[in-house]
């Protein structure tokens, strides 16, 4: 065998696998096979003057790369059961949250001390949504920041790059099962290339959803659909959430809607933080960050609102859905649409004028429009119910300035069928992270990562 293990994948998922072998069995030969680039040469052109919309980089390296998506996410790692996966089906709700906070404790040690651990427990918060219809989460939630997340994984990635074979701007074409291991099949500079393993471990995130299908199709793997969210990023003065965001950091807040008693929920919450655009297969989305350094701080705070649907039968591609909208947004926007609340609630589209003579500045050159052409009546519906619900505990919410970019869409990949071991039908076959749909975090694609890393190890003891 070329190696004992390979990672396909440098996502959290793939980088904690690395790291945890080499701690456990520094003698084994691992490689790790990245699309995008190592974490220095990771940049988005976008610089909001001279380019101000995605350009389509042959690789997205907002979400490819050494990192993963994560690597310019706003870092935030909650620790919890409650949201980010259902890691703990698979391997228990003790040992699930034991493997986060040992993750935890890697990225402290790891540039992370000073960051500071927030947690929902003891707050009176949760005793007001309950009395205004909503439900806040339980977590404790480790921000990091988009700048030491950074700093995190450079020493991570200065540890593992004499120890682990990294090939970066390298993608897989397929893996091929051999009668002892497989056999990893690539393209780098130009050339076609294969790789034998012992180990396999699959690790590409949401952004390799249509690869992970391939894969699972080749090897009769069986899969069954996820589902997948859609909604907005709000975007609104800091001092509004202030009495949320400075006790919780995050607070992950659900509510059931009266019409159609669908369930939305808030999602990446980012205090003083900036909007982004995000670019999957070709779509242009919306996402946040935010920053622990008091420089980069902003005056508003954005946080995605999203709505879930699964669909079984007769339809069962819930990511088709979820494109087929990003791609209508993006046909009537060029990208991401802006439009304030107030004119979405009088039913006319936003103009630039509009915007400019509003009190909340947008952090992310959009197309002003109207969001109610895109967004289906449903899900538009249970948007504006959840605004008006948050207005009641955090009043200002429902203001006519508040703004609101779409379309915000989380893909899941299908769920791959594992076992206790995260281990597909085929033996030393693993799927982890994101990729697998059973982790939707960066805090339980890691601790997936090290808990394949332990029964790999544990196997060749």
């Amino acid at each position: 065998m070329d190696y004992d293990v390979i990672i396909i994948g440098a996502g959290p998922g793939g980088i904690f696998s690395a790291y945890e072998m080499v701690k456990l069995k520094p003698g084994l030969k691992i490689a790790v096979f990245e699309a995008g680039y190592e974490l220095a040469r990771r940049h988005c052109p976008i610089d909001g003057v001279k380019v101000k919309s995605c350009v389509g980089c042959k690789v997205c390296s907002i979400m490819n790369g050494f990192g993963g998506a994560g690597a310019f996410s706003d870092g935030k790692y909650n620790i919890t059961n409650d949201y980010g996966g259902t890691l703990y089906e698979y391997i228990g709700r003790d040992e699930a949250l034991d493997l986060m906070n040992y993750v935890d404790e890697i990225n402290t040690s790891h540039g992370g001390a000073d960051t500071h651990m927030f947690s929902t427990k003891g707050t009176p918060l949760k005793k007001i949504c309950m009395q205004n219809k909503l439900t806040l989460l339980e977590a404790s939630v480790r921000h990091l920041g988009t700048d030491i997340n950074y700093v995190v994984l450079e020493q991570i990635y200065d540890e593992l790059k004499d120890k682990v074979d990294f090939f970066f701007e390298t993608k897989v074409a397929n893996i091929e099962k051999l009668s002892d291991g497989y056999k990893v099949n690539y393209s780098r500079d130009g050339r076609d290339m294969s790789a034998d393993c012992e180990y396999c471990i699959i690790s590409v995130g949401r952004s390799g959803s249509a690869w992970m299908q391939t894969v699972c199709s080749d090897l009769s793997i069986p899969t069954r659909s996820n589902r997948v969210d859609i909604g907005v990023r709000v975007e609104l003065p800091a001092q509004i959430f202030s009495d949320i965001t400075d006790d919780l950091y995050e607070g992950k807040i659900v509510y059931r809607t009266a019409k159609f008693e669908d369930l939305v929920r808030t999602f990446c919450m980012n205090p003083h933080g900036i909007v982004v655009n995000e670019n999957t297969n070709g779509i242009i989305t919306v996402n946040g960050h935010s920053f622990e350094g008091d420089d980069k701080k902003t005056d508003n705070t954005n946080f995605a609102l999203l709505v879930s649907k699964h669909f079984s039968e007769p339809f069962k591609d819930s990511n088709g859905y979820g494109e087929s909208i990003a791609r209508l947004s993006n046909m009537l926007g060029g990208g991401v649409i802006l439009q304030r609340f107030g004119d979405l609630e009088r039913g006319r589209r936003s103009t630039q004028k509009r915007i400019d003579e509003g009190t909340v500045r947008p952090t992310l050159a959009a197309t002003p429009g109207d969001l109610s052409l895109v967004l289906p009546k449903r899900i538009l519906d249970a948007l504006i119910e959840m605004i008006y619900a948050l207005d009641k505990i955090a009043p200002g919410t429902a203001n006519d300035d508040t703004l609101l970019y779409g379309v915000e869409v989380k893909f899941y990949n299908m769920e791959v069928s594992l076992n206790e071991r995260l281990e597909t039908c085929h033996k030393n076959l693993f799927v982890i992270g994101d990729g697998s749909g059973v982790t939707h975090s960066l805090s339980h694609a890691s601790a997936s990562g090290v808990f394949v890393a332990r029964e790999i190890c544990s196997e060749k003891a």
